[in-house]
């Protein structure tokens, strides 16, 4: 999808804050409610908006552990097969094939390191897993939704 300057305004603001109306979007890019209604309806049908949603403090939600696990797949194991096999866990929050050693890596989040530990156990058992290997967030540094890249 092509995106012009103003679609990526639009994007940024509402990144920023989907909370916000057409109008205030509108004065804050210099169109109407109505054509900036247009634009993020064209944006949406044309798959560049997916939805929207709210950022959560997992902390505040007790979610006080948060780990990367690498996984390391037995075989060659389709994408799907992971995917359908971690999805089955709520605390697995992003799950990634990747290049590298590993084929897959998972974002855990857990409310203390003995539930990481079974998430972790029970992640390890599934039938295509080889090995994983684990690395817990200490302090998370930068975290940011997606924008449209810099021109």
């Amino acid at each position: 999808m092509q995106l012009d300057r103003l679609d990526e305004d639009i994007i940024a603001l509402l990144v920023e804050d989907a909370r916000r109306s057409y109008a205030e979007l509108g004065e804050r890019i210099g169109l109407s409610a109505s054509a900036v209604k247009r634009r993020v309806d064209r944006l949406r049908a044309g798959g560049a908006i997916t939805g929207f949603t709210v950022r959560l403090d997992p902390g505040a939600l007790g979610w006080t552990v948060e780990g990367y696990v690498e996984l390391y797949c037995r075989n060659s194991t389709a994408p799907g097969v992971i995917r359908a096999a971690v999805d089955r866990f709520p605390e697995v929050v992003d799950a990634s094939t990747v290049s590298g050693d590993a084929d897959a890596v998972l974002r855990i989040l857990a409310t203390d390191m003995r539930h990481f530990e079974q998430v972790l156990e029970q992640i390890g058992a599934q039938p295509f897993v080889a090995r994983t290997k684990s690395v817990l967030v200490l302090s998370p540094l930068l975290r940011r939704a997606s924008t449209p890249p810099p021109h």
